[in-house]
């Protein structure tokens, strides 16, 4: 595949043999953005852990402090009483059954998904669709839950969910290109934190393996893990 005159540049940029310190890199990747929209700034963190064992399957949600630069789109599926708590919150769509067949029907055209506990049961039968999506609303990332409108506020104002991947990476967008280095820097170490208090008891020797970071079509800077603060 050819690579373009500015992806030519930006490998210049950035040398493959050096590791970066998190703000060092987080001032970088601003620098090395070849896409003319406000590309997306992403963190790909290595664990040591075996992802194959359930205890060790690390997954959960952070609360960047900044945000992820980008607005979610939102569906609640929820009973009548809970749809004006859903709306008055700023949820895309509200509803529940319409939105079931819309689902089945391959429609998925959403970031997050909030469900209230007494509909779980009518929303197992969408796991072929929801779940390879990483949509499935779920206890343990507060998407099932009563509270309607706090979440949809969590959401809308930043909150991520994440999940360790077959080979034991986390990946996860942590901003945008427009936004300050320090505020990349801010939201990356919060992600961190998050990780390090999910760390399993069982898992062995270094935890936080590597880390690299990237923008959309950009090549990936290597940061130093011990310049986040443990």
């Amino acid at each position: 595949m050819a690579i373009s005159k500015k992806r030519k540049v930006a490998n210049t940029k950035v040398d493959k043999n050096k590791i970066y310190s998190l703000k060092d890199a987080s001032t970088l990747v601003k620098e090395i953005n070849t896409t003319k929209f406000d590309a997306s700034v992403d963190v790909h963190i290595r664990l040591g852990v075996d992802p194959k064992k359930a205890d060790q399957a690390v997954r959960g949600t952070v609360t960047l402090p900044h945000g992820t630069g980008k607005t979610k789109r939102v569906l609640v599926l929820c009973t009548p009483d809970k749809e004006n708590d859903a709306k008055g919150a700023g949820a895309d769509f509200v509803g529940l059954d319409e939105f079931i067949q819309k689902i089945e029907g391959g429609w998925t055209d959403i970031d997050v998904i909030i469900a209230t506990p007494s509909v779980m049961p009518k929303i197992g039968k969408l796991g072929k669709v929801l779940g390879p999506r990483n949509l499935m609303p779920n206890p343990k990332t507060g998407t099932v839950t009563n509270d309607v409108a706090a979440a949809v506020n969590e959401v809308k104002g930043g909150k991520i969910a994440f999940k360790v991947d077959k080979a034991g990476i986390v990946h996860a967008s942590i901003g945008r290109v427009s936004f300050g280095a320090d505020k990349i820097a801010e939201n990356s170490q919060e992600l961190i934190n998050a990780l390090i208090k999910l760390k399993p008891a069982t898992a062995k020797g270094t935890y936080l393996k590597g880390v690299s970071m990237a923008s959309s079509m950009s090549p990936g800077i290597t940061v130093d893990t011990k310049t986040f603060i443990h």
